[in-house]
């Protein structure tokens, strides 16, 4: 039993890291060995896992729904031995899926404090600024800006954060600043959104202007969008979070401070169908009351 949830382990490890040598230097392991024994465990499930290359491994279908089974299995075993010890300590592995923006200004710099308090555990910093599957990506907990999809997931809302419109000083000493929402058509954009054209909208006094929005560049990651704004490249809508460092060092500006963009909510979201592990109920608790510092509350 002990050497098949070892081969188990050893498993998830080949299918994340995609390399044996990585898995088996992870587990003190021979690449051969690596091989040897997913092979093993590929005759005992009776499938396929793992395609091979000379360059890499990948899972195949049965693989991928194997690996989603297996890691909830894994990590129930882990709590069940936590609550057995009885000590409250965590351990294992705990897997966050954040935006790149999220994991550089907010997890990174509270990190330390965290893993001072739970040096056993080992976290994994999952960054990507599309929403991830959290079942199939393997996912503890992931936190997410705006409207939540997934309405089978368990949810802890941790604040929102303001929408603010910003540019660089360098932009507005030479293009000038806005006056009115009514006068953006006349700055070039910058966007993270990709597809069909948008809008932004406005609100002050109870009037409400919608101005529809001609990006000059539109980019997949919010962090290059905040860098595109403060190399003077044009004008973006970004969440405070995204930009507080910049705003409070002068390298960004706040433009059209009286209107009012609204706010994007921010929730810890839980892979659905199974218990929230300990230790991505304890992250959560830590964050949580430092977010203010970081423009979420």
């Amino acid at each position: 039993m002990h050497d098949y949830l070892f081969a188990l382990k050893l498993f998830v490890r080949v299918a994340r890291t995609g390399n044996f040598s990585a898995a088996g230097r992870e587990l003190n392991l021979t690449q051969p060995s690596v091989s040897r024994m997913i092979s093993s465990l590929e005759q005992e499930v009776g499938t396929q896992l793992l395609t091979r290359t000379t360059r890499a491994v990948a899972l195949t279908e049965a693989g991928a729904d194997f690996l989603a089974r297996v890691e909830g299995i894994l990590g129930a075993l882990e709590e069940a031995e936590q609550a057995a010890r009885g000590t409250g300590e965590l351990r294992g592995v705990l897997r966050l899926g954040v935006t790149t923006s999220f994991a550089l200004r907010v997890v990174v710099p509270l990190l330390p404090g965290f893993a001072e308090l739970h040096p056993a555990l080992h976290v994994e910093l999952l960054m990507n600024d599309q929403r991830q599957n959290l079942i199939a990506d393997g996912v503890d907990v992931a936190v997410r800006y705006g409207p939540l999809s997934d309405s089978t997931a368990m949810a802890r809302r941790l604040g929102a954060t303001q929408r603010l419109l910003v540019a660089a000083p360098s932009y507005v000493a030479r293009m000038g600043a806005p006056v009115t929402p009514k006068d953006l058509h006349k700055y070039r954009m910058i966007s993270t959104r990709i597809g069909p054209g948008s809008s932004w909208t406005f609100s002050k006094d109870g009037e409400t202007v919608q101005v529809k929005i001609g990006e000059q560049l539109i980019t997949s990651v919010n962090e290059v969008s905040t860098a595109a704004v403060v190399a003077g490249l044009g004008i973006a809508s970004l969440s405070l979070s995204g930009c507080l460092q910049e705003l409070r060092d002068g390298t960004l500006l706040r433009l059209l401070p009286d209107w009012d963009m609204g706010a994007i909510e921010v929730n810890a979201v839980f892979s659905a169908g199974r218990a929230a592990k300990p230790s991505a109920k304890a992250f959560v608790e830590y964050i949580r009351p430092r977010l203010q510092e970081y423009g979420i509350s």
